[in-house]
């Protein structure tokens, strides 16, 4: 019998009703039980393990989606307070840069995201952006890096020649670093150590799955996925990680 390909994933699509849009989602991943595990096991994402340093996927800063996204963040930087920020102070001096490829980034302190507290301040190690949305209680999206908030989803748009577009909604992966994925331990979705969340993605990141596609599209995934749920478990493929930890 022929083995199932060890990385193959489900994929679902649907048209959308109001644009001329195709919406493809990576099933696979939005019905694993993968969970953020920042400051509890994470290795980070320099070239070797690295918990202790409890930097997450923070070690060489944000990369900004456009201007938009660049200014959205230095607004909200302006109201964090030394408080909640470690280098409050050195933020001062801005908190992006452009770089000479013209990508741009968070500004790098202490080899890490300038928005990056450490384990050593009184609040504790992790975003302060992640702080403030907390003390404020507001949501931390319209505070953080698009990429941020959205890892380790992903949204690629494909147009093409006649104007018609396929979003895909996936998982992050190594490769979508470029070159520099071989470069720095990109672990996450690949380990079993992340995937022992109580709920399945598509749950536990609701928030950012709305802000990534809209309200009536993540009700159609959803209750798609919820449809799937009903079935046997045996005619839904789980996650490479969870397959091979089995």
């Amino acid at each position: 019998m022929t083995p199932i390909p060890n990385d193959a994933h489900e994929w679902v699509s649907f048209e959308d009703s109001k644009r001329q849009r195709t919406w493809l989602f990576d099933v696979t991943f939005l019905e694993s039980n993968w969970t953020c595990i920042f400051g509890n096991g994470c290795q980070g994402i320099l070239s070797e393990p690295s918990p202790e340093l409890v930097q997450g996927c923070c070690s060489y800063g944000a990369h900004f989606t456009d201007e938009k996204d660049q200014r959205r963040v230095e607004k909200a930087a302006k109201r964090l307070n030394a408080d909640q920020w470690q280098f409050k102070a050195k933020g001062k001096n801005g908190t992006t840069k452009v770089k000479r490829n013209g990508e741009i980034v968070t500004r790098i302190v202490q080899d890490g995201c300038i928005f990056l507290n450490r384990p050593d301040f009184h609040r504790g190690a992790g975003c302060a952006l992640h702080v403030m949305a907390l003390d404020n209680n507001e949501s931390y999206i319209p505070l953080k890096p698009d990429v941020c908030w959205q890892l380790p989803l992903r949204r690629d748009d494909e147009v093409s020649e006649d104007g018609h577009v396929i979003t895909r909604i996936a998982q992050w992966n190594r490769s979508h670093w470029g070159g520099g994925g071989a470069e720095f331990h990109w672990w996450c979705t690949e380990a079993a150590e992340a995937f022992v969340g109580k709920s399945r993605v598509i749950d536990s990141m609701a928030e950012e799955l709305v802000a990534m596609v809209g309200q009536v599209v993540y009700d159609q995934l959803l209750a798609y996925s919820n449809k799937r749920a009903a079935q046997p478990p045996m005619t839904r493929l789980a996650h490479p990680v969870v397959r091979r930890k089995s």
